[in-house]
C-alpha cells in the first residue's frame, strides 16, 4: 500500500490548521495564612478589588486588600476547608448573585443560593452586587405613596416609592413588626418585597417567614438570610445582595421594597472584617469607610425617570440603638443618608401605645408629596392636633385648673392616641384610615369613651362598608375627599354614633 506525498501534505496541512495548543492563562496565587474567615495570598499579580477568588474545596472569597506583596481576602465559606499552601485562582469577575422572578417566594443566603429546603432553582440572570447608584438625570422626585397600612405612619410620616426611610429604636420596640406589616400591605400593589436579615437569630427569621406565609405575602417576597451563625463576610454582603435583587425589578419598570434588618449589625460585621484585614480603626473601632459603605448601599434606592421605565426601589433600613441614644455613631450616619426616620420609643411601647411611634422625633423629608389627596386632607390637621396635645399634656400634669378649650384639646388628643393604636399584622387600607382619622379630627369621637375607641373603630368600619359602600368605594377609587363625600361621611359617622354600643 503506497501513500502519495500529496496525500501526506494535505493531512499535515489540515492537522496544522486545526491545531489548538490549549493554552489558558490563569491568575494563580498561594495561601500564606488563613484564619477567622480571612486569608492572605501571595501572587495574583493582576487581581482587582472585590474580585471573586476560587480556593480549593470549592470555597470562594472576595479580594479586599491589595497590598504590595500579598492580597487580603475574606472567605465566603468554611475557613477550615482552606489550608496554608493551597492554590488560589482569580476568576476575573466581580461577585455576582442570581436575580429574577425565580427567586420570588424563596429564602436564599447572601450568595443567592436557596436555604429553604425546597428544590434548587436555575437562574437565567446574574448581576454584580456592587453597582453604581442612578445619577440625578436618571431619577425623578418621589411622588407615589408606598402605603404601609399603619395609620400613624401613612398619616404623619408618609413613605413614597423610591424613598429611604430609617426605622430606629431600642431592641423589642416593634421595628421588624412595622416592616412585616408594610410587606403584608403590599398585597395586590405590584410591589416585590425583599427582606434582608443580617445577624438575626434563626428563630426570628423563621417567625417573620411564618407571619408572611400566614398572610399570603410570601407570594411576592424574597428573604435574604445571613444569620448570626454565618461568617461576618456573609453578613457584610447580604444587604448588597438584597439590593441587587430589588434593582432587577426596579430596572424592569416595576416596584420593589427592600428592608435591611438591621444596619447596625451590618456595620459590626464590616468592622470585624476590616479589623481582621488590619485596616486602621476609627471612631468606636469602626473603619473609616463605614459611612461610604452605607451611603453606597442606600443611594441605590431611587424612583427612576420616565425614560427608564419609572420603576422604583424603596429602602427601609433598620438601626437598633442603645437606651434611646439616636446620637451614636452609626445612627447619625444613617440618619444623614436617609430621607427621614421613624423613631420607635420604649416608653410608648411599654405604655401600650403600639406601634410606638414618637411623632415628635419622627420625620419624612418627602412629606405630603407621597400622600393621596384624601390622606393629605386629614393628616395635616392630625399632626397639628397631636402636637398641641403633647404640649398641653406636659403642662396639664402640673395643674388641675384648666379652661374648657384646653380640656377639649386634651380629650381629643387622648382619643387620637387611642385611634392610632393598631394590632400587629393588621395593616389597614388607605380608605379605612381616612374614614377613622376624619372622625377623630372632626370632633366626632369626643362623646366616645377613650377605652371604647378601639371597639368603635372596628364596629364602624364593618357598619359603613355594609350600609354606605359608595362612600368607601369613592375614597378608594378617586383617592380624594371632596365636599360631597365629606358631608356624607360626617352624616354616616353621626348616624353610627347614635346606635353605637360596646
Amino acid at each position: 500500500m503506497s501513500i502519495s506525498p500529496a496525500e501526506i501534505t494535505s493531512i499535515l496541512k489540515s492537522q496544522i490548521a486545526n491545531f489548538d495548543s490549549g493554552v489558558t492563562v490563569e491568575s494563580v496565587g498561594t495561601v500564606l495564612q488563613v484564619g477567622d474567615g480571612v486569608a492572605r495570598i501571595h501572587g495574583l499579580k493582576d487581581c482587582k478589588v472585590s474580585e471573586m477568588l476560587e480556593f480549593a474545596n470549592g470555597v470562594y472569597g472576595i479580594a479586599l486588600n491589595l497590598e504590595e506583596d500579598n492580597v487580603g481576602a475574606i472567605l465566603l465559606g468554611e475557613d477550615r476547608l482552606v489550608k496554608e499552601g493551597d492554590t488560589v485562582k482569580g476568576t476575573g469577575r466581580i461577585i455576582s448573585v442570581p436575580v429574577g422572578e425565580v427567586l420570588i417566594g424563596r429564602v436564599v443566603n447572601a450568595l443567592g443560593a436557596p436555604v429553604d429546603g425546597r428544590p434548587p432553582f436555575k437562574a437565567e440572570r446574574y448581576a454584580n452586587i456592587e453597582t453604581g447608584a442612578p445619577n440625578v438625570i436618571q431619577r425623578q422626585p418621589v411622588h407615589e405613596p408606598l402605603q404601609t397600612g399603619i395609620k400613624a405612619i401613612d398619616a404623619m410620616i408618609p413613605i413614597g416609592r423610591g424613598q429611604r426611610e430609617l426605622i430606629i429604636g431600642d431592641r423589642q420596640t416593634g421595628k421588624t413588626a412595622v416592616c412585616v406589616d408594610a410587606i403584608i400591605n403590599q398585597k395586590g400593589q405590584n410591589v416585590i418585597c425583599v427582606y434582608v436579615a443580617i445577624g438575626q437569630k434563626m428563630s426570628t427569621v423563621k417567625s417573620v417567614q411564618k407571619a408572611l406565609e400566614d398572610a399570603g405575602a410570601m407570594e411576592y417576597t424574597i428573604i435574604v438570610n445571613a444569620p448570626a451563625s454565618e461568617q461576618a463576610s456573609m453578613q457584610y454582603i447580604a444587604p448588597f445582595t438584597g439590593c441587587t435583587i430589588g434593582e432587577y425589578f426596579r430596572d424592569k419598570g416595576g416596584h420593589a421594597l427592600v428592608i435591611y434588618d438591621d444596619l447596625y449589625k451590618h456595620a459590626v460585621a464590616w468592622r470585624q472584617v476590616s479589623l481582621l484585614l488590619r485596616r486602621p480603626p476609627g471612631r468606636e473601632a469602626f473603619p473609616g469607610d463605614i459611612f461610604n459603605l452605607h451611603s453606597r448601599l442606600l443611594e441605590r434606592s431611587a424612583k427612576l425617570s420616565k425614560e427608564l421605565g419609572s420603576g422604583s426601589l424603596t429602602a427601609l433600613p433598620l438601626v437598633e440603638i442603645q437606651q434611646g441614644d439616636v446620637t451614636a455613631y452609626i445612627p447619625t450616619n444613617v440618619i444623614s443618608i436617609t430621607d427621614g426616620q421613624i423613631y420607635l420609643e420604649t416608653d410608648l411601647f411599654n405604655a401600650g401605645i403600639r406601634p410606638a411611634v414618637n411623632v415628635g422625633l419622627s420625620v419624612s423629608r418627602v412629606g405630603g408629596a407621597a400622600q393621596t389627596k384624601a390622606m393629605k386632607k386629614v393628616a395635616g390637621r392630625l399632626r397639628l392636633e397631636m402636637a398641641q396635645y403633647r404640649e398641653l399634656a406636659a403642662f396639664a400634669q402640673f395643674g388641675s385648673d384648666l379652661d374648657k378649650a384646653t380640656l377639649s384639646t386634651l380629650r381629643r388628643g387622648e382619643r387620637l392616641v387611642e385611634l392610632l393604636k393598631q394590632k400587629q399584622y393588621r395593616p389597614m387600607p388607605m380608605e379605612d384610615q381616612v374614614m377613622v382619622l376624619f372622625a377623630g379630627i372632626n370632633k366626632l369621637l369626643d362623646g366616645i369613651e377613650v377605652a371604647h375607641v378601639g371597639a368603635w373603630e372596628e364596629q364602624f368600619l364593618g357598619w359603613v362598608k355594609g350600609t354606605h359602600p359608595n362612600i368607601v368605594e369613592t375614597i378608594r377609587t378617586t383617592k380624594q375627599l371632596d365636599t360631597a363625600v365629606e358631608a356624607d361621611l360626617k352624616a354616616a359617622i353621626e348616624a353610627f354614633n347614635r346606635t353605637f354600643k360596646v
